[in-house]
Parts: structure tokens; sequence; C-alpha cells
């Protein structure tokens, strides 16, 4: 929605444009529910068995790949929920419905794949030092049947993953463990082979950094989106010169550009347009070139002078 609002002590000329209901996001949508859905499923039925077989083979390496299963159970089941729950309507109170419960979401899903990391290197650091026999048979086994059932999530959420952060933070997971299941496999070969029992924890270590890296990027973006930071694919300064150079609009403040969920991004600028005759074609050029970044939902503000005392970028 655009608006304008002249002068208080002018005639007023209400002037707005429609650009319908926000998006949802497509974490939010009925297939991509039954894609987290599958994944939930296939994951907490093979928590239980790496769980055992991680017991049973003492290897840390399995018991790292069952932490990120078991925290793969919580971020699928929290963006399905999340899923569901963003497709509420909004309210009075709520203008914007739910969807940024997807961006909590991530920012979760984020966070806890670093906490289950660092509880996973301080162990395997602790077994550097000491290592201690492992069952390399039963966990070439269980890591193999691992590997498989990521797999199969990860084809099955790869679909959808660039659409939400919400499905992203659910395929990072998922990615993590695949990687997990990768690195556990390749140390049971090693320590099969060559009875290097280090190698059980390093495989952990460099594994679970490889998992570091991506959640640290999702709860990045997810802060940054939660303190409406300008997307970093727009260019604020872009923006304002595509703004000052339309016919009329002698110059422009109070500029912020922030998302509101994903795939959902929104504006809001003064715009000081001197000639009243000017000011219904410039909200209409306005909206029309926020278009081309990208920008659906705009709020412009016409002013024949400026409102503000310029504090405001």
């Amino acid at each position: 929605m655009a608006s304008t609002h002249q002068h208080a002590e002018e005639r007023s000329h209400a002037h707005g444009h429609s650009h319908g209901h926000l998006h949802l996001d497509a974490a939010g949508d009925p297939p991509t529910q039954r894609r987290l859905r599958l994944a939930l499923v296939l994951t907490a039925l093979f928590l239980v068995a790496e769980v055992i077989g991680g017991l049973l083979s003492n290897s840390l390496a399995l018991l790292a790949d069952a932490g990120h299963m078991l925290a793969d159970v919580a971020a699928l089941s929290l963006s399905l929920f999340v899923a569901w729950f963003s497709r509420q309507p909004a309210s009075p109170q709520k203008t914007y419905g739910y969807l940024r419960w997807e961006i909590l979401a991530a920012f979760l899903n984020g966070a806890t794949l670093l906490v289950v990391s660092a509880v996973i290197i301080w162990e395997a650091v602790g077994r550097l030092s000491s290592p201690e026999p492992i069952a390399t048979g039963l966990m070439l086994m269980v890591a193999a049947g691992g590997l498989v059932i990521n797999a199969a999530c990860a084809w099955i959420l790869h679909p959808v993953h660039q659409h939400s952060l919400n499905a992203r933070g659910a395929y990072l997971h998922v990615m993590g463990d695949l990687l997990g299941s990768l690195g556990t496999v390749a140390a049971g070969f090693v320590v099969r082979w060559t009875d290097w029992s280090a190698a059980d924890p390093i495989a952990s270590i460099l594994v679970t950094l490889l998992i570091v890296r991506s959640s640290w990027r999702l709860v990045r973006e997810s802060v940054d989106v939660l303190l409406e930071s300008t997307p970093a694919h727009i260019s604020l300064g872009a923006v304002r010169e595509r703004l000052t150079s339309i016919r009329g609009v002698a110059a422009v403040h109070d500029l912020h550009v922030w998302t509101v969920t994903s795939n959902v991004v929104a504006m809001s600028v003064h715009a000081i347009v001197p000639s009243e005759s000017d000011r219904q074609r410039v909200l209409r050029d306005a909206v029309g070139a926020m278009q081309e970044f990208g920008i659906g939902h705009c709020t412009v503000q016409i002013e024949c002078e400026p409102m503000c005392d310029g504090t405001h970028p």
C-alpha cells in the first residue's frame, strides 16, 4: 500500500496505490508442509537407531551426528509449526499477521545448531587427548544408514529451501547431518583400516566447523531481518537516486527499506514535491520504480516542504 499525506495547512489530498495482500513465504504452502512433514518422519525414525548405534559402538562421530539429527527433529518440527502458524490471518493488533514467526524459527534453528556444534567440539577435543576404542563395524553400518536418510531428506527439501529463511533453516539442519554422515563413514573406514582412533573426533570437528559456518550465516541474516536492516541485495543509495530522478521530486528523506519476512520487502519515504499537480503522478511513478528493486510494499509520504527535523537518513 502506498499513501500520501499533505502538509497540515493545505487542502488534503489522499492518494493510494494498492498492491494486494502480502504474499506468504513458500514455507507456508501446503506442498512445502508435506515435504517438511515427510523429512521429519524419516529423521525421527532414524534418530533412535543412530543414538543406540552410537552408544553401542562408542563412536563420538556417530553420537555427534545423532546430536545434529536431534536438532533436526526439533528444527523440522518448529519449521512445520511455523509454516502452518504463519498462515493465520492478520488482526487489528497484528497487522502483518504472523509472517515473522518464520524469521524467529530460522534464528532459533541457527542458534540451536551453534550450541550443539559447541558441545560436540568440546567433547571431540577431550577425545583427542584420550582416544577410546570404537566398534567400527556397527559404526559404519549405522552411519551408512544415516547417509541414506539424510540424502533423502535433503532431496525432499531442496526444491523449497531458497524460498524462505524458515525452509532454509530446516534444510541446513539436514545438510549438516548429511555432511556429518559422510564424515562418520570416512572416519569409520580410517579407524577400521588404520586403527587410528583419533580419526573419529577429528572427523566430528571438521564436519561441525562446516555446519557452524552455515549456521552463523543463517543467524546473522535472521537478526538483520529482525533489526529491519536494509536487505543485502538492495542498495539504499540506488533506491534514493532512483526516487530523486522522478520528475517533480525535489528531494527525499526518511528513506527506509526493510524485510518483513522472506520475499516481502517494504519501503517508506518522504518525498518533497512542490507542485501539487505532480503529486499523484509522482506517487504512481515512485511505486513503479520500487518494483524494479523487488520492493512490493511501499509507503510514500508526499510533502510540499520537509516535515521533520532531518535527523533520519
